[in-house]
């Protein structure tokens, strides 16, 4: 089992005791990959909610809603159960903005790993939390959250391994793959609950909800009248389609089996889909330069799950070459930062038409991290993370509310001593 140490550089803090796995995977016999993916599905909230608990002492609880009248439209988790949200209201100015967060965590591409998840809190709401912190983007604090704190705020939980994308069902396997179906009928209920009143609205989501909101950003858009503001926030959700060390591609070999598995491809975005084949139209990269509502991108241009999930994982070192840099970038050798620095440049090109438009925004920071809008200690702190002496959470607010255009991204890996690093162990 891997321990997780998140290093603030600029200030020397070491978050320690965050434990990134769980018992049962030598009982399920998923090769290395595998429990990668598996990891992201199953610890990445738990690990980020306890990360970004550490110096708020008092975080806001906020209850689990089910979605009642979701079974009748089909819309249901991987084990049939219903999906749910937390939402906690806003108020003052903020009583008719509404923010929606798409919760991130993985993906399951074959059946044997959906069996897997569909026992999980990402698979089934009878595991869901009844409770869960809100903070960064979530908090109802000013001093942590100075644009957003007093909205409507809504945590969508993600239960069905597809990005919110899939509509199919594995009867055998007794699967529902409703993703599409849960993102409607949220959409559906929240609506009822006030949001069809919203003077202004933002998406947002991290790491699987974060591609996510890239796919849905438009849906979510035409939900309200072209009178309000919509904008959409991927954070962590550019997920590229590159070449690992072994010279394969292991995240297209893992999004093709969750596009087929889940049905994903009448749901992914026909511009994409009329040139493209449907796993090419998963990768954001493909996505990003055709939405048309306004769309910050936040990302570490190191994302650390990529890292170790698609550019390097176990089934592509097997001599465990990359062992030690895969978990801790001050290990890395010399090549190895090399590469790293190939894929921060193929990141950077597959934003250069996304970044022509003056609709969107941009905050490409050169850590090695993932997601930084939930964690409080990344989002808006006395050590946050900058470019330019601007912190995540003013740089999205300006955007958003149209103060400046932002769109900035960092010098190469090591020159930014503001980063909160991850360093696994």
């Amino acid at each position: 089992m891997a321990k997780v140490f998140l290093v603030g550089i600029a200030t020397g803090l070491v978050f320690t005791n965050l434990v990134y796995g769980f018992v049962g995977y030598d009982q399920h016999h998923f090769n290395e990959t595998e429990e990668l993916f598996l990891l992201e599905a199953h610890e990445h909230e738990s690990f980020y909610s306890s990360s970004l608990l550490e110096g708020n002492g008092n975080p806001l609880l906020v209850g689990l809603t089910l979605i009642h009248n979701a079974a009748t439209k089909g819309a249901v988790c991987l084990d049939g159960t219903l999906p749910g949200y937390h939402l906690h209201r806003g108020y003052g100015s903020g009583a008719n903005s509404w923010l929606v967060n798409l919760e991130g965590g993985g993906w399951c591409n074959n059946v044997r790993n959906c069996v897997y998840r569909k026992k999980t809190r990402r698979g089934s709401s009878l595991f869901m939390e009844k409770e869960i912190p809100f903070t960064g983007i979530l908090s109802n604090k000013p001093e942590e959250n100075p644009d957003f704190f007093n909205w409507n705020r809504v945590k969508l939980r993600y239960c069905d391994g597809g990005s919110f994308a899939g509509d199919g069902e594995d009867q055998v396997a007794e699967l529902q793959f409703r993703g599409q179906r849960i993102w409607a009928a949220a959409m559906e209920d929240l609506m009822s609950k006030g949001m069809h009143s919203a003077n202004q609205a933002l998406l947002s989501g991290c790491s699987a909800g974060g591609l996510a909101t890239i796919i849905h950003c438009d849906e979510f858009r035409g939900l309200f009248p072209r009178t309000i503001k919509v904008k959409c926030l991927s954070d962590a959700g550019l997920f590229l389609d590159s070449i690992d060390i072994s010279g394969e591609r292991t995240l297209r070999n893992m999004y093709s089996g969750v596009v087929g598995l889940q049905e994903a491809q009448k749901n992914l975005p026909q511009i994409c889909t009329n040139h493209l084949d449907p796993t090419s139209c998963f990768f954001p990269q493909n996505l990003i330069a055709s939405v048309r509502t306004p769309l910050f991108l936040l990302n570490t241009a190191y994302d650390s799950w990529q890292i170790q999930s698609s550019l390097a994982p176990p089934s592509a070192d097997p001599h465990g070459y990359w062992h030690d840099c895969r978990l801790n970038f001050a290990k890395c050798t010399r090549p190895q930062i090399q590469f790293l620095q190939g894929f921060r440049n193929h990141m950077l090109n597959s934003i250069k038409d996304f970044s022509r438009s003056n609709k969107n925004g941009l905050f490409i920071n050169s850590c090695f991290a993932h997601c930084q809008t939930e964690r409080q200690d990344t989002w808006f702190s006395d050590n946050s993370p900058v470019i330019g002496n601007k912190v995540i959470a003013l740089a999205v607010g300006d955007w958003y509310f149209d103060r400046a255009g932002v769109k900035v991204i960092d010098c190469p890996y090591p020159c930014d001593n503001t980063c909160h690093h991850l360093v696994f162990s």
